[in-house]
């Protein structure tokens, strides 16, 4: 009796060591992920690259502040705090000069049409536009996603990826995915590689207005979520272990 006793204690031992070794097995090929970035093991050698002209266009649905100098009178406070909606037709409504068309135009373009237009009118009409509400987008495992302003014509990766509190722990870091639009409007998706430099170097990181940052989980949160959100590795292995140690006990009974 006490035989049988040992010889089931010892076989207990064997089942729970093979139970600890297959989770931490699993648990080393997703927690053991490398987190770090800009890995190299070659001497850095900074390449200066040709500069990339952007210069964003109006669409409908976008809100402009316009100010014009000399004219205060123009442009009221809330007209230059909140911004001037553009309609769904690309057309905003301003004093003296009545309807215009800003759609398609640079800000740049529109501000100096305004002026011509306003030129009839007064003299020296200099006037600055801006679009207020350019964003691009940033998804996936960062801590805080969402829009991310851009108060210029375009900003970097690293910018946007910090205004969205930086990478969650299940980020796949060497598979950053960018969404953008060309200057004809065709959809271009690239990727970007931020664990190590040289192909860092090698990319583009210019994020553009309307652009979409989506930062893919690591397998290791595909598991987890395959797993049914298992509170840990340990339940998930001995909830799928516990029926053959079952049966084991009633075949050796």
């Amino acid at each position: 009796m006490f035989n049988k006793r040992a010889g089931k204690g010892k076989k207990m031992k064997v089942i729970t060591t093979g139970v600890l070794v297959l989770a931490m097995l699993l648990f080393s090929t997703g927690c053991g992920r490398d987190r770090t970035m800009l890995q190299t093991n070659e001497t850095v050698v900074v390449k200066p690259k040709g500069k990339v002209l952007y210069d964003y266009r109006i669409k409908p649905h976008d809100r402009v502040a316009i100010t014009v100098y000399k004219y205060p009178e123009l442009t009221p406070t809330n007209m230059s705090e909140k911004g001037i909606l553009v309609d769904a037709s690309g057309y905003i409504s301003l004093p003296l000069i009545h309807r215009v068309h800003l759609a398609g135009l640079t800000q740049s373009e529109a501000a100096k049409m305004l002026e011509r237009r306003y030129s009839k009118y007064l003299k020296d009409p200099a006037l600055n536009l801006e679009v207020l509400n350019k964003r691009a987008y940033v998804l996936g495992e960062v801590k805080k996603p969402g829009p991310v302003p851009i108060d210029r014509e375009q900003t970097s990766v690293f910018e946007a990826l910090a205004v969205g509190e930086g990478l969650t722990d299940d980020a796949q870091r060497d598979n950053v995915l960018v969404l953008s639009h060309d200057s004809r409007g065709n959809l271009e998706l690239r990727r970007i590689d931020l664990s190590n430099y040289n192909r860092l170097a090698a990319s583009n990181l210019t994020i553009k207005p309307d652009d979409v940052i989506y930062v893919p989980p690591s397998g290791w949160k595909e598991f987890k979520i395959n797993a049914d959100n298992f509170t840990s590795v340990f339940k998930t292995v001995a909830t799928v272990a516990s029926p053959f140690v079952t049966l084991k006990y009633l075949f050796d009974d």
